[in-house]
């Protein structure tokens, strides 16, 4: 029994030994890098893929996200960024006033505390657009019963006959501006 304690009291004194010394396994793993970027942000070196929708766009996603898909729409999702885009249908191409009018209400009824920031006529790759910048609350988190603030960019684009809504949100503060850039420009109609 003596010889055991000695040799259990030696193996500590090795494990506690100044640099050189034998440590225990967990001893020797190394620290993971902090994230570069926070989160919310796409990182400047993000991978993105080409996501061909059944009925009618192509639109490039970052790789890697979650992604979602229901009748006509398919969400990709990482963390609290989400790109939303569906497939809908109209007589005629939305206009600032039609949006104003029409889909803002809609908008301010089914999110969560919107705040419309902007809305303005632009053209992207595949064609004129609305885009809406507005602000709203994220849903409840189920496990910290949190919300946070998002920033989005929705743009809704016509071609014969059919819609995309095509909708961008981060944290706000995030820094996607290049990113969201990227994605709405490869939006392609099929």
């Amino acid at each position: 029994m003596i010889v055991l304690c000695r040799i259990v009291t030696a193996l500590a004194v090795l494990l506690i030994m100044p640099s050189g010394a034998l440590l225990p396994a967990s001893a020797q793993e190394k620290l993971v890098a902090p994230e570069k970027n926070p989160p919310g942000d796409i990182p400047d070196n993000q991978v993105f893929v080409t996501y061909n929708a059944p009925d009618g766009f192509s639109l490039k996603v970052p790789e890697g996200w979650s992604r979602t898909t229901s009748d006509h729409s398919v969400r990709f999702s990482d963390k609290y960024d989400e790109i939303d885009a569906s497939l809908g249908a109209a007589t005629a191409a939305p206009t600032v006033a039609s949006i104003r009018s029409s889909e803002i209400p809609d908008l301010e009824k089914a999110e969560h505390a919107v705040k419309v920031t902007a809305v303005k006529a632009v053209r992207l790759t595949a064609g004129p657009a609305v885009r809406i910048s507005y602000l709203s609350n994220s849903a409840t988190n189920p496990v910290t019963n949190k919300q946070i603030r998002l920033e989005h960019e929705r743009f809704i684009l016509f071609r014969d006959g059919k819609t995309v809504t095509l909708d961008l949100a981060a944290p706000a503060g995030a820094d996607n501006v290049d990113q969201w850039q990227l994605i709405s420009n490869s939006l392609r109609w099929k």
